[in-house]
């Protein structure tokens, strides 16, 4: 690290300069960052450096901004950020910092100052849309005792003995779909916080684009509880309110359902029920009319048609030879995934624990809920057209014929609640439509177009503790569960706990 030097005064700006110099050749992503602003790239073509006697002019641009900077001095040189010391507008000093984003620990200063831009700005937008409700607070500093994120700046609005819950999403980040799990924790910490107060619901800002994944999760939310209102911003910094009677389509689709072993070649269909006879091997119809062959959850070969591959990481074209190799790899993990391995620190025990929870769900259906049918049940659909999510979902249908979507979850994540209602209401959607029946689905069994329950499983102790905050403002008519396991899951598949709706377990 280069020592510290003192602040050059505005007499003596050779110092100054050659810092700038110094930073700049030692820098491979260098940038200027000014406290609430976004930050100005240093490549060549964007910026200037210029000397006229003893004055010293850092002037900076992109497309849309310009700024130009006297620098009277400087500070706090390290490796990898300077702080100068500049001339404001009118006669005053302030700083700027030069900071090279290919080092981490700079790069967080980077991460803090775009987030505090966003802030600003978020300031402006709350005072355009609400003229006459006073900004009581503004924050965006992480607040963990009350699971406050620092990714999203949030807000108090008063007027009188009224106030609003605020949130926004910066257009720099993604997170859009993450905001409203703190939108929901923030709206409800002001209301415990603040009970001379009443918070009449929650404002949600979100860049023009991202906003689809939330309005359609706010339709499903009680509006007896608070009043939702969602605002779309450009980039040019207008903002509208959204209609959330527009957001009614959902970005689902649900395949046919196709039967693998009708979709396997007759040689294809005999090599996976020969690998398959080990009793740990377990058989996953796809979507696709595939079939995953796994050992307690990882997969470690697939078939579809005439093509049998395999392989942990990489699949390969699996031949007659290669199956007594596939069915050794699936003795292997059989030994290594087992409910009493000795080795719980092996990579291959502890990976992928979701899709272990998925297996023992579908081996032991019976001890999350007796009134479920065994079979079919279904995983993964309908589809997302969004892409991959964090949790792994179960579909299945019980004795009377009413749905059942089961989420599952092997760690503590706050975003669990609204991450299963992406999925239930798009089950409700196809449901409503009768589309199951239709296209192949749940063979024999009469469905009933009563709202699919919801059932989140998870370990016990790994509930995050904001997920009863967040189940409280749900819509009645989504009749959600939550069941608690056994830390020991992996050995049995016992209920701890069951409780409806935001209850509190026992």
């Amino acid at each position: 690290m280069l020592p510290t030097v003192g602040i050059a005064g505005p007499g003596e700006p050779d110092e100054s300069q050659a810092a700038i110099e110094r930073f700049l050749k030692a820098s491979q992503q260098p940038v200027l960052l000014e406290p609430g602003e976004e930050h100005f790239s240093l490549v060549p073509g964007r910026y200037a450096l210029h000397r006229d006697g003893v004055r010293l002019t850092l002037h900076a641009w992109d497309e849309h901004r310009n700024l130009v900077r006297r620098v009277t001095g400087h500070k706090a040189e390290q490796t990898g950020r300077l702080e100068l010391i500049v001339e404001m507008f009118p006669r005053r000093s302030g700083k700027v910092l030069l900071i090279d984003l290919a080092r981490p620990a700079a790069a967080s200063v980077a991460t803090r100052e775009k987030r505090l831009s966003f802030r600003e700005q978020f300031r402006t937008l709350l005072s355009r849309q609400f003229p006459l409700w006073k900004i009581a607070e503004l924050s965006s500093e992480l607040d963990l005792e009350h699971s406050l994120s620092a990714r999203y700046p949030r807000a108090m609005l008063k007027r009188g003995s009224s106030a609003l819950a605020a949130i926004g999403v910066s257009p720099h980040g993604a997170g859009a779909d993450g905001v409203l799990t703190f939108g929901l924790i923030w709206l409800d910490h002001l209301r415990q916080r603040t009970p001379n107060l009443t918070v009449e619901g929650l404002v949600l800002f979100l860049p023009q684009g991202q906003e689809r994944t939330t309005c359609l999760r706010l339709r499903w939310l009680d509006p007896s509880l608070a009043q939702w209102q969602v605002y779309v911003y450009a980039p040019e910094g207008h903002a509208g309110q959204a209609d959330l009677k527009d957001y009614g389509n959902v970005d689902t689709r649900l395949e046919p359902y196709c039967d693998y072993r009708a979709g396997l070649s007759g040689q294809v269909l005999g090599w996976v029920e020969r690998i398959a006879a080990d009793q740990a091997v377990a058989l996953t119809g796809k979507r696709d009319g595939g079939v995953s062959l796994s050992v307690r959850g990882m997969e470690f070969a697939r078939a579809k048609g005439e093509r049998l591959e395999f392989g942990l990481t990489q699949k390969v074209l699996a031949r007659e030879p290669n199956l007594k190799e596939i069915e050794g790899i699936a003795r292997e993990l059989a030994r290594l995934r087992a409910q009493d391995a000795a080795d719980r620190e092996n990579p291959l025990y502890r990976a992928q624990p979701e899709c272990w929870l998925e297996s023992q769900a579908r081996a032991h259906l019976a001890d999350i809920d007796a009134s479920l049918e065994p079979a079919p049940l279904y995983g993964q659909v309908p589809a997302f057209a969004g892409g991959e999510r964090g949790v792994l979902d179960l579909l299945a249908a019980e004795r009377t014929g009413r749905l059942a979507v089961l989420e599952l979850k092997a760690s503590e994540d706050v975003h669990l609640p609204l991450q299963a209602l992406d999925y239930w209401l798009r089950v409700e959607w196809h449901l409503e439509r009768g589309e199951f029946s239709e296209r192949g689905y749940f063979p024999g069994i009469s469905l009933v177009r009563k709202p699919p329950r919801l059932l989140l499983i998870a370990p016990a102790l790994d509930f995050h503790p904001k997920t009863e905050t967040i189940l409280r403002y749900f819509s009645p008519s989504i009749p959600v569960e939550r069941i608690g396991l056994g830390v020991e899951w992996r050995k049995k598949l016992r209920v701890i706990f069951r409780v409806r709706g935001s209850g509190s377990p026992c």
